[in-house]
């Protein structure tokens, strides 16, 4: 990866499916149909070109950053991503952001207890007609001719999100149409909200093409083609996300919607699993080395700063190892004891490291796993972009609820 900010490693060892000579042609293959059309506007890999636009001039948007309350109302791909870089950069955030990201009455009923005049509201919906979106937006009753405290982002189509920024005459944002939600944190989507978190866009968008040199991507291909091949294969099904740093949480279920619903088709797909570490290690950890051999474990990181020291003088003989420790330390060697324990049983997994806290280095792992995922679905042939599962439900609730 670019500048060493985050480091991936692979232990998975088998033979691959099929012909490795033929996955390797294939790989090339589709990796350059995704370069060659970057510049394409029309096309999701347009996300890291130069000639990308963002639809919105950060100008206009500097009244909006007095709020330092934000409630941003979206569901799947239109939150996580937003959720992620809170989650990930809280430490230079300096306000409060709620998201409403399922249908919860008691987290609205909290929430209206605020004075919500003095709320911003970010409104995202790739169609503008979700349904979750819209129901937690009326039960929050905000809407006002004129409000200045509420941005809508959605595609211009004729959608009700649409035709409310139309209504009320509110701030209203274009998500790009041919851009899915769960692809969409480099645009507008996660852009907008980084703006008014108060961080530096600049960092997110800057130079995302170097992704694709050859220098850079060596350990994309190796993955792409082991991962794809594992998923033809059968054998290995679930992937667990063994996180061992808090600052990652959302970040992950970012990945879990991304690798989920990009990949799970046609009877094929893994099924990610979030678990956090080390309290996981008192209650699943049996699981993981000792029961079916179906998963591939991936084992997140970052190395934490803070200078916790365990220093007491009550600790008996057999614990006085732990005087003076780093509690990032303590936790350090847990993780290094389970990958050493999944290496003797021939455990697949990989570990990936972030060095540094900051935008370049979750941009790169933004960046990194929406090219990979992608690319794996290419190489067993689904489409990476559509959910056709999910427009199905979504019909079929709407006749329901007629």
């Amino acid at each position: 990866m670019i500048k060493k900010k985050i480091s991936i490693e692979n232990k998975i060892s088998f033979k691959l499916y099929g012909n490795s000579k033929k996955f390797s042609n294939n790989y090339n293959r589709v990796f350059n149909e995704i370069l060659n059309n970057i510049d394409n506007s029309q096309n999701t890999y347009n996300l890291f070109s130069d000639t990308f636009k963002l639809n919105f001039n950060a100008s206009k948007l500097k009244f909006f950053k007095k709020f330092k309350e934000i409630v941003i109302i979206g569901m799947g791909g239109s939150v996580l991503g937003s959720e992620a870089i809170y989650n990930f950069l809280r430490k230079k955030i300096k306000k409060n952001l709620y998201f409403l990201n399922n249908m919860d009455a008691d987290k609205l009923i909290q929430l209206k207890k605020k004075n919500l005049k003095k709320v911003l509201f970010l409104i995202i919906s790739k169609s503008g007609n979700t349904l979750e979106t819209i129901s937690n937006l009326l039960a929050l009753n905000i809407l006002r001719k004129n409000a200045k405290n509420i941005i809508i982002i959605s595609e211009k189509k004729n959608n009700f999100l649409y035709f409310l920024s139309q209504k009320f005459n509110l701030l209203f944002i274009e998500h790009k149409e041919f851009i899915g939600g769960r692809y969409s944190v480099l645009s507008e989507v996660g852009i907008v909200p980084a703006f008014l978190m108060g961080l530096k866009i600049k960092y997110f968008r800057h130079d995302l093409k170097k992704y694709f040199k050859k220098s850079n991507n060596k350990i994309l291909k190796e993955s792409a083609i082991k991962l794809a091949s594992l998923l033809l294969k059968g054998k290995y099904t679930n992937l667990i996300f063994l996180n061992y740093s808090s600052q990652l949480e959302k970040f992950l279920y970012w990945l879990q919607q991304l690798i989920a619903e990009s990949l799970g088709k046609d009877g094929k797909g893994f099924l990610p699993t979030i678990s956090n570490n080390p309290k996981d290690h008192h209650s699943l950890l049996q699981l993981y080395l000792d029961g079916p051999k179906d998963k591939i474990f991936y084992i997140f990181s970052v190395e934490e700063k803070y200078d916790l020291k365990l220093k007491t003088n009550v600790l008996r003989n057999n614990l006085k190892y732990l005087n003076n420790k780093n509690l990032n330390f303590i936790k350090s060697a847990q993780r290094l004891a389970l990958m050493q324990s999944l290496k003797i049983k021939k455990i697949p997994f990989r570990e990936i490291k972030i060095r540094e806290d900051d935008e370049e280095s979750l941009v790169e792992l933004f960046s990194y796993f929406i090219l990979e995922t992608s690319i794996i679905g290419k190489l067993i042939s689904v489409n990476p972009f559509d959910q056709p599962a999910v427009e199905q439900v979504k019909n079929s609730t709407n006749k329901i609820l007629k």
